[in-house]
């Protein structure tokens, strides 16, 4: 037991010297102006955002990065979200470590290191789309994330981004979403003379049935939609086409989007085979259980489902449009958000694809240095991957 004891304790002091090297921790700044405005996490508690400050040649270019964290759809799950960080400000952290995309070190983060880097907390549950004004005094719940959208970036304008000269709208899942849906939304707060583009990470949940045959998450969004009054906040290129929650899946609204936008998503995304493909409630017995939290213990026939779901995905992007606007970077990866950690953004073991890491693709793309619009070959011929193992609490089921 001794021997166990001591081993653990290398492992972490060693964890602990990798963190205080590829990380650094940063405060909360809550936004209290927006109260006033009624532009309140679920709660009613403020919006809130983690600044690290550009320097030198980066003083005036902007990451502003949307945290994930799925959606609720109806007043019960809602009202759960209000007992977490996901749906209410009083519940985050006070700091929160930043690596990869947020590095400050250009060894770990080469384009990005020195611009005004921005974590922006996601506490709606709605990807920032909704906008109820009546309360219900029985529940004193708030659906007004797209009040809080703006309400975060006029106070990131007031705090200089008003002068940007560059200017990235990014996040992950569900914040990756955010990061479509609003887009040309961001690109229209900013000054007009300032490079505007946006990256989604993943962020491009498809529309796809699940192994039951059910369109479970096309179901669950139009609730999603309906619950927080979103359809006025979807682009309208899309709404005035089809029925708005369908326009909550980027394949219907992408196309229609003028800014610059690259995607960067894993084929195989682990929370889309597990929320999408293969929900509980798609698979009472389980049987989809181990293979969902680790695809190499995935069946033959398991497998060959998640190639044909890749298939669907791929499809799904076509959606993008061919313009050389859009940038893509899809491996064949089980994994889900890979810009937030060092170790899949940009370091010496990093997933590859046509030998460069999602970081030089996406600062080539950004700086255009060169286009980039590359798919990986299927599972498992990449051997760069880092397939993920995830914890169930880690990223919300829906």
């Amino acid at each position: 037991m001794n021997g166990r004891l001591q081993q653990w304790s290398v492992f972490v002091v060693c964890l602990m010297i990798v963190l205080r090297t590829e990380s650094f921790f940063v405060d909360i700044t809550y936004v209290q102006s927006a109260v006033a405005k009624g532009a309140v996490c679920l709660d009613g508690s403020p919006p809130a955002y983690h600044i690290d400050k550009g320097s030198g040649a980066g003083i005036n270019n902007w990451l502003v990065h949307v945290e994930g964290g799925g959606w609720c759809n109806n007043v019960t799950t809602c009202l759960a979200r209000t007992k977490t960080r996901l749906g209410s400000s009083k519940l985050m952290a006070k700091q929160i470590a930043f690596s990869g995309i947020f590095s400050n070190k250009p060894q770990f983060n080469p384009d990005f290191y020195n611009w005004n880097r921005i974590k922006v907390r996601y506490c709606d549950g709605a990807s920032f789309t909704g906008d109820v004004e009546v309360v219900d005094p029985a529940t004193k719940l708030y659906y007004r994330g797209a009040r809080v959208f703006v309400a975060v970036i006029e106070d990131l304008l007031a705090k200089g981004m008003k002068n940007a000269e560059n200017a990235i709208l990014s996040g992950c899942s569900a914040g990756g979403l955010t990061s479509i849906l609003h887009c040309d939304n961001f690109k229209a707060l900013l000054p007009v003379g300032t490079k505007v583009k946006c990256f989604s990470d993943a962020g491009f949940f498809i529309n796809a049935k699940d192994v039951s045959g059910a369109p479970h998450i096309q179901d669950f969004y139009n609730d999603v939609v309906t619950t927080h009054g979103s359809a006025k906040n979807l682009p309208q290129s899309c709404t005035s086409r089809m029925k708005p929650s369908l326009c909550f899946f980027p394949q219907n609204m992408a196309q229609g989007i003028r800014t610059p936008l690259f995607i960067v998503n894993a084929a195989y995304d682990s929370w889309q085979i597990k929320n999408i493909l293969a929900p509980g409630v798609a698979d009472p017995h389980g049987l989809w259980h181990d293979c969902k939290t680790d695809i190499v213990k995935c069946s033959t026939t398991q497998l060959q489902t998640m190639q044909e779901f890749r298939l669907q995905f791929l499809n799904a992007l076509s959606g993008l449009g061919s313009s050389t606007s859009r940038g893509y970077f899809i491996n064949g990866c089980y994994a889900h958000c890979q810009t937030e950690m060092q170790e899949t953004w940009f370091r010496g073991d990093s997933p590859l694809l046509y030998n460069k890491t999602i970081a030089k693709a996406v600062g080539d793309w950004f700086y255009d240095r060169s286009p980039f619009q590359k798919i990986d070959c299927p599972y498992p011929c990449d051997k760069t991957c880092h397939n993920r193992v995830f914890d169930q609490q880690e990223y919300p089921l829906v």
